[in-house]
Order: structure tokens, then C-alpha cells, then sequence
């Protein structure tokens, strides 16, 4: 059943992703070759994450139930509309534990490890056309 919450969610947060992505970009227009779809998308999944995981936390009765809610909306519907929502998250919690030295490394590592993935796809889907 989690894995029905999970696709359920994921399929939502995806549309909605697209959505909002386009809206933004036919809006404002790539502006000078910046991201503003994606960065907006990101930055409303980060505020919604934050907001859904303690909301969760705070005003679910059951471990059961949100568990549930949470596979729905966190990791489905947010994680369909931005995966940046975790980082952000997790990121978060690691500096609010006080942990700050692997907070930038998380920072850090993700923005260079990502940007460097995805010029290697890139250049792996070049050679192959």
C-alpha cells in the first residue's frame, strides 16, 4: 500500500511540477538563460517539505497513519515536484543538530556532484548521437 501512496503522489507532484514549471517560464521567459521554472518549483517544494514534515509530525495521531501521509506527500508528491525538497530538508535538520561542517559538505558535495552527473549524461547522450 506505501508503494501506492508513494506512485499516487508522485504522479501528482510531477504534473504539478510541470506545471508550475511552465507557467513560470512562459511568464518570465528563461530571462538570460536563468532557470526561473525550476528555481521556483525547487524553492515551493523546499517550503512545502519543511512545512509537511513537521505539520506531519505535530498533528498526525499514529505512527501508521503518518507514515501513510507522509510516503504521500513527502515522498511522492514532493519528490515528484522537486527532489531538491530532501536535500533542502535534510540539510536542515543536519544544521539544526549542530553539525554544520556536514551540512556545508552536503551543500557542497550535491551541487558539484549534480551539476557534474548531469554534464557527464549529457556528454555520454552527445557521444552516442
Amino acid at each position: 500500500m506505501q508503494l501506492l501512496y508513494i506512485a499516487l503522489g508522485g504522479a501528482v507532484g510531477s504534473v504539478c511540477r510541470f506545471i508550475v514549471s511552465s507557467a513560470m517560464m512562459h511568464r518570465y521567459g528563461y530571462n538570460a538563460g536563468f532557470p526561473i521554472g525550476t528555481l521556483t518549483v525547487n524553492a515551493v517544494g523546499s517550503f512545502c517539505i519543511g512545512l509537511s514534515f513537521l505539520m506531519i509530525q505535530h498533528h498526525v495521531a499514529g505512527q501508521a497513519a503518518q507514515d501513510q501521509l507522509r510516503s504521500f506527500v513527502i515522498v511522492g508528491l514532493l519528490g515528484g515536484f522537486t527532489t531538491f525538497s530532501a536535500f533542502s530538508l535534510e540539510t536542515l535538520q543536519l544544521l539544526e543538530s549542530g553539525l554544520w561542517s556536514k551540512a556545508l559538505l552536503n551543500i557542497i558535495l550535491s551541487l558539484l556532484v549534480c551539476i557534474i552527473a548531469a554534464a557527464a549524461g549529457m556528454a555520454v547522450a552527445r557521444f552516442t548521437t
